[in-house]
């Protein structure tokens, strides 16, 4: 009886010592707010809507690592959006849309394999005063591919601030190993108060309707921030050649930018940006987006929040609106709590 006793408790330390090796977290984002969208045309072209994932989309996630020894370990991320309003899964239904996937990790830096966000959308993330959310989202003039289906992606360590990434997301076109595929270069510096980033991106066959014509050709994004203090500056500027459904890939040259500022209020903070997108192959396709938001903590988890912003076209462009020409006016406000 004794030994058998014995032999529980060295199961038992065993198996604790096993598990504090490795460890699960779930987490998650529920979002949701009232919205009015007014398209620009004269006719049904203002909705009312109550929406979710206006700031940050709504999401339930499980990660976890395992200490393999060494200083390597092995990390894991499922990660499903979730419309709130309606309790139906986002990114088209996607079981785990928002990320799928798993890797290692040490002195080397990382390498994860599987459905991840783009270098593009990473750096934007950090680089927009509006966190790539709410009406001032700079990618809705931007083009920034948001996550990459059957990617490896390498990630350098951090070196006094400065890091470097790879991505290569495989097309899986049999008897044609580059079709559909993409690959993206970037490299950050992050340190105190200034953060920069530039990314590289290229989608091989362009004219293919398994990639979107705003998502297809060559990207390059440049930008970063620096923190006054009593504000924050932003900034960002895109070359964008692409092609479009049956033609080349230089059909297409168009030129972002945007500036943006963050400003602390108390428990909360006012954001702005201005965004511009030139089109210097077709004549009067351009656009330009003003936004004003502001958010208010309630707590560490929880914010309220408020936006508005407005696209105007050239007579050729339809950024975010009904048609060619019109402006486009969205607002919103809505409530977000993280877990």
């Amino acid at each position: 009886m004794k030994k058998s006793l014995l032999a529980l408790a060295l199961m038992g330390a065993f198996s604790g010592a096993a598990l504090a090796q490795s460890s699960v977290t779930v987490y998650g984002v529920v979002d949701m707010g009232v919205q009015r969208d007014d398209n620009g045309l004269s006719t049904n072209g203002t909705k009312y809507s109550l929406d979710s994932g206006n700031q940050s989309g709504s999401r339930l996630g499980f990660k976890g690592t395992e200490d393999l020894g060494n200083g390597l370990k092995a990390n894991f991320v499922l990660e499903m959006g979730i419309l709130a309003d309606t309790g139906a899964s986002d990114q088209k239904g996607l079981g785990f849309g928002r990320q799928a996937y798993v890797g290692l990790a040490g002195d080397f830096g990382a390498v994860n394999f599987g459905r991840q966000k783009s270098l593009t959308y990473v750096a934007s993330e950090s680089i927009d005063p509006f966190g790539v959310g709410l009406a001032g989202n700079m990618n809705r003039l931007f083009s920034t591919v948001t996550r990459v289906d059957n990617a490896a992606i390498y990630s350098t360590p951090n070196m006094s601030g400065f890091s470097a990434a790879a991505l290569y997301s495989f097309g899986e076109q049999a008897g044609n190993n580059s079709a559909l595929s993409i690959g993206s270069l970037s490299g950050t510096y992050s340190a105190g108060p200034v953060f920069a980033s530039i990314v590289y991106e290229k989608a091989k066959d362009a004219q293919s309707p398994a990639v979107t014509i705003a998502n297809t050709g060559e990207k390059t994004l440049i930008g970063g921030s620096y923190d006054f203090g009593m504000a924050k500056a932003h900034a960002a500027y895109e070359l964008l050649k692409g092609g479009q459904s049956g033609t080349t890939v230089a059909l297409t040259k168009k030129n972002v930018w945007m500036i943006g500022a963050t400003v602390p209020v108390g428990a909360g903070a006012i954001l702005a940006d201005y965004t511009r997108i030139t089109d210097t192959v077709t004549s009067n396709a351009n656009a330009t987006q003003f936004a004003l938001g502001y958010t208010y903590n309630l707590s560490k988890r929880t914010n309220l929040y408020t936006s508005y912003s407005q696209t105007k076209n050239d007579t050729q462009s339809a950024y975010n609106a009904g048609g060619k020409g019109l402006t486009d006016k969205l607002f919103n406000a809505g409530i977000r709590h993280a877990f």
